[in-house]
C-alpha cells in the first residue's frame, strides 16, 4: 500500500542549525531517501521551498483567486513529503520515525486513496519514476 508522509517542520528550529549543521542534514535526508528507494520502499521524495514563496488558490462562484504566502502563520509548516510503499500503516510509521526531518517537527503519515471515474472506472494518472529525469536536478535547484 501506498503512504503519503508529510514533513512538518519547525522552521525556528531549521534556522537555529548552522550552515554545516544544514549541510549534514540535507545529506542524511538524501542518504536515508536512497536507503529506501534501494529498499524498493520510496516512489518519491522531494523538499518544498518556504511558506513565503507560496501562492494559494480559491475559485468561489466560478472565480479563482490567488493570495501570496502562507495561509496563516504557523511554528510548522509543510516542508516537504514522501510517497512511500509499506506493507500497512505501522510499518510506513516506521519508515516516518526513521526520516532525519522528524527530529525537526511532526510527519504525517496518511495512506492514499484510491479513486476511479465513475463513468469509465479510469483511475487517476500514476506518476512513473523510472526513467524520469527532472530538469530541476540541477544546481541551479541548490
Amino acid at each position: 500500500m501506498q503512504y503519503a508522509c508529510l514533513v512538518h517542520v519547525d522552521g525556528a528550529a531549521l534556522t537555529a542549525l548552522s550552515k554545516e549543521e544544514q549541510a549534514r542534514l540535507t545529506d542524511e535526508t538524501i542518504a536515508h531517501d536512497w536507503e529506501l528507494r534501494r529498499n524498493n520502499q520510496l516512489i518519491l521524495a522531494r523538499p518544498l521551498q518556504p511558506p513565503a514563496s507560496a501562492a494559494i488558490v480559491r475559485v468561489r462562484g466560478g472565480r479563482a483567486t490567488v493570495t501570496d504566502g502562507p495561509y496563516t502563520e504557523a511554528k510548522e509548516f509543510l516542508g516537504g513529503f514522501l510517497i512511500v510503499e509499506a506493507e500497512d500503516m505501522a510499518a510506513a510509521v516506521a519508515i516516518a520515525g526513521a526520516c532525519p526531518m522528524a527530529r525537526f517537527g511532526s510527519i504525517e503519515v496518511r495512506p492514499l486513496l484510491v479513486q476511479t471515474h465513475s463513468v469509465t472506472g479510469e483511475a487517476r494518472p500514476l506518476f512513473e519514476v523510472c526513467g524520469y529525469s527532472s530538469p530541476s536536478n540541477s544546481a541551479v535547484d541548490r
